[in-house]
């Protein structure tokens, strides 16, 4: 019983504004963990000038600073925004 409650959605209007922050948070990070990856690759075959991995570097870091900052103030973990696919694992690679 236990298990199967924990699998409901919980629609309390108290809880509903940190459950979309967390949705949204959560598609945002798989989207800088890929473009963090992008960017890695492109550094290592040296696609980019100096200036585009200065550029790419700063903006992952504001933009990783802007996702503490957001989940600090939902009062959210990193794991918290790494969804449990069921037989296919976690959204997110552990960190």
């Amino acid at each position: 019983m236990t298990e199967r409650r924990a699998n409901k959605l919980d629609l309390e209007p108290d809880t509903v504004e940190r459950d979309l922050i967390k949705l949204v948070l959560t598609v945002v990070e798989l989207l800088r963990q890929l473009m963090e990856r992008q960017a890695v690759r492109r550094f290592d075959t040296g696609d980019l000038t100096e200036d585009q991995e200065e550029r790419i570097g700063l903006t992952l870091m504001l933009l990783e600073d802007r996702m503490t900052e957001l989940r600090d103030r939902y009062d959210l973990r990193p794991e918290d925004l790494n969804l449990d696919l069921g037989p296919l694992g976690p959204l997110l690679p552990r960190q």
